[in-house]
């Protein structure tokens, strides 16, 4: 008799026994009732009286696609991203909320059209950090009554219409020309005032300007290609003139 009753307390033991991976939650329910966590290892659920749910509470990345949406300066944009989370809470991710995975998932596309309209396109572009901060913390809000912990949310492509690329390409060439011509510029009048400081100096010293031109003609009678022609002046001339007609007279 005992035999006969001891078999079948094994069975039912061997199909209560529920086994939760180290990287699992289990949450149970008694009678259709919340009745507790299960934590990894061998747990035990009793068949009809008993149930529960799996819960993984892996870091999990949502690939958010990309949604078209519209800045505060009116131009059209498309915009996708990654939201990292993790739950922290299992119970709450079973009872609050049906699939967590899509609820995450839609409240991300929301909040990232909601974002991107309430910044301009500049802002947009120049910190996505912020932008990614800001779609974090507005998810984060709602999910915590879900059992979640958003831990990132990354920005990962801004696409801009073909018109507005072209656009932003000219302006970003007109302004590279500016920024060349103001340096241009800038090299001339430095250039022009050591030119006046320099003429200033060879007036005031005597024979600066001789030697100035002796350097000169140094360097360029260095390169024997070139050609060096020497103006006399014309007093000189005159006075070689004037010694040549004493000397037939």
């Amino acid at each position: 008799m005992e035999l006969f009753l001891l078999g079948p307390i094994i069975f039912l033991l061997l199909i209560s026994i529920k086994q939760i991976n180290e990287y699992e939650k289990g949450v149970k329910f008694t009678f259709g009732k919340y009745s507790g966590i299960m934590e990894p290892g061998w747990n035990i659920v009793f068949p009809v009286f008993q149930s529960y749910q799996k819960v993984d509470v892996r870091t999990k990345a949502v690939d958010v696609p990309e949604q078209e949406a519209i800045t505060k300066d009116n131009v059209s944009t498309k915009i996708s991203a990654v939201i990292y989370y993790k739950i922290k809470d299992a119970s709450k991710a079973v009872l609050q909320v049906e699939d967590f995975f899509y609820a995450v998932n839609q409240l991300a596309q929301t909040t990232m059209r909601n974002m991107v309209g309430e910044v301009e396109l500049d802002r947009l572009l120049a910190e996505r950090d912020t932008v990614a901060a800001r779609i974090k913390e507005v998810v984060r809000e709602t999910t915590t009554s879900w059992g979640l912990e958003i831990l990132s949310v990354e920005l990962k492509d801004i696409i801009l219409p073909e018109d507005m690329k072209r656009t932003m390409a000219k302006q970003a060439e007109a302004e590279r020309e500016k920024r060349a011509t103001i340096i241009n510029s800038e090299g001339e009048v430095i250039a022009a005032v050591n030119l006046s400081k320099a003429a200033k100096l060879m007036a005031t010293s005597p024979g600066a300007l001789h030697l100035r031109t002796l350097n000169s003609i140094n360097d360029i009678s260095s390169d024997q290609s070139n050609t060096v022609v020497f103006v006399t002046p014309i007093e000189v001339l005159k006075a070689i003139e004037g010694f040549t007609k004493s000397k037939k007279g």
